[in-house]
């Protein structure tokens, strides 16, 4: 019995040695899987970070691109914009993917350009005529080195991590014609925010139309930066006005006289500019992002301060036909100092409802690329300094006025044939809209076909490549 418990003791602290050694080789097993758990989650928050870094600087990019008419000023100017290391765009790129930290290390960022079917240029000016229509842009973050913590221990010093994303610009203008196109059929847009001032499809200066019903083509692009709009449309500065009597209950579309005719009963003949008449759109409401100085007015009034996001302009369909008819209110009669466009135009600007306009944004539109400054009414409180977005740009549908029911008094519906894109200067003691045409969009024959693409712009920007 003596013998048989000193075997049986021996045995028992046998099997306590092998399970130190289990639970030492367990230990060793465990630490290293938390090791390289640690260091694969640093390498996917730094892959997250690069990935961050490449859309927003590609979006930067097409957002300048967007707003300095590019796809309505003609290859002649696309080098100032995106013609290697010295393009704006190209720049703006670089400095916000500087702007961006991958691991705590400042990023380095590779910029190309394509029309859809040429890719990598650096520089977009040798690219075709499809750049015009859908210029995309592609920021590739380089390598970045990240450090490794734990797995060192495998001789595993550090990673890299890198990114790419492209953003693309599109103008749906003779998209058809340039291979930029859903089933052969143009993608039509339509934007939200689109102030309610209808404007007939020509362009006073030059007596041409603003856009090719045919075709979906822009009539005269080309930058101007004399004002004249002589070199092309994009730069052109005119006076918008109301096409109703002074003084008058209500507005008209019959006879709309652009160019216009000498006539006293007009509000803003004696300007010494060319003149686009407008009839106000019949705003549906609500209306969001209305300033407390708008607040009480009309629904029209409330359109032009703020962001009117119910009531659909939707490019090239015929209101005939549509669900929600693109609509004209002749009811309204918002011209003169006091009226609904000046003071709506007021509150957007300057958050004060009085004429004359002071501490608006100013462009300078004397060098292209045009460049926007902040004024002293700007939210922002960055006066003087170089903005991308402000409440002074503005979309305007484009209705054909050569069909329809133009003699008609009230609400009556119209078509869309385009938007055009201005930059608000001014407002005149008549309450004219001085403005400078930065972009036109044009729907094209067949542009109620396909879904509309609903967008915050008529030229507008998007992200077209998903994170890696």
């Amino acid at each position: 019995m003596k013998v048989t418990s000193k075997f049986r003791r021996v045995e028992s602290s046998s099997e306590r040695g092998v399970t130190m050694v289990l639970v030492a080789v367990a230990m060793v097993a465990i630490i290293a899987m938390a090791a390289m758990s640690i260091d694969l989650v640093t390498l996917y928050l730094a892959r997250e970070e690069a990935q961050r870094a490449a859309d927003a600087s590609a979006l930067a990019a097409a957002r300048l691109i967007s707003v300095s008419g590019v796809t309505s000023a003609g290859s002649g100017f696309w080098s100032s914009m995106c013609g290697g290391l010295t393009g704006w765009a190209t720049q703006a790129a670089l400095a916000v993917s500087f702007q961006n930290t991958v691991g705590g290390q400042q990023t380095n960022a590779t910029v190309t350009y394509s029309d859809g079917t040429t890719s990598g240029a650096t520089d977009c000016s040798t690219l075709g005529p499809a750049f015009a229509v859908n210029p995309m842009v592609t920021v590739q973050i380089r390598p970045v080195s990240i450090p490794s913590f734990f797995s060192r221990m495998w001789g595993t010093t550090s990673s890299s991590v890198s990114a790419t994303a492209t953003a693309e610009v599109f103008n749906p203008s003779d998209s058809a014609n340039n291979g930029v196109s859903f089933n052969g059929f143009v993608t039509p847009v339509q934007p939200k925010c689109v102030k309610p001032w209808i404007v007939p499809n020509l362009d006073p200066g030059t007596g041409f139309q603003l856009v090719i019903t045919t075709n979906g083509q822009i009539r005269h692009p080309g930058v101007s930066t004399d004002y004249t709009g002589s070199s092309g449309i994009v730069g052109e500065r005119l006076y918008l006005v109301a096409d109703c009597a002074a003084g008058g209950s209500n507005c008209s579309l019959t006879g709309v006289d652009n160019p216009p005719v000498a006539n006293s009963s007009k509000v803003g003949t004696a300007l010494s500019g060319p003149r686009l008449d407008y009839v106000p759109g019949s705003v549906i409401g609500p209306v969001a992002a209305v300033p407390s100085c708008a607040s009480a007015g009309t629904n029209y009034e409330k359109a032009v301060a703020g962001c009117d996001q119910t009531t659909a302009y939707q490019c090239g369909l015929q209101a005939a036909v549509s669900g929600n008819p693109n609509m004209v209110d002749l009811n309204e009669n918002p011209s003169g100092a006091t009226g609904d466009t000046a003071m709506g135009l007021a509150c957007s600007l300057t958050n004060s409802a009085t004429i004359p306009l002071d501490g608006q944004d100013a462009l300078i539109s004397t060098a292209y690329p045009f460049v926007a400054i902040a004024g002293d009414a700007n939210p922002l409180n960055i006066s003087g300094s170089p903005v991308v977005n402000s409440n002074s740009i503005m979309t305007l549908p484009i209705y054909d006025q050569t069909a329809g029911n133009l003699n008609a008094t009230g609400t009556t519906n119209v078509t869309v044939v385009g938007f055009l894109q201005v930059f608000v200067n001014d407002v005149a003691a008549d309450g004219s809209v001085q403005v400078t045409v930065l972009n036109v969009a044009a729907c094209g024959s067949n542009g109620s076909t396909n879904t509309p693409l609903t967008t915050n712009s008529p030229v507008p920007v998007r992200l077209i490549t998903p994170p890696q």
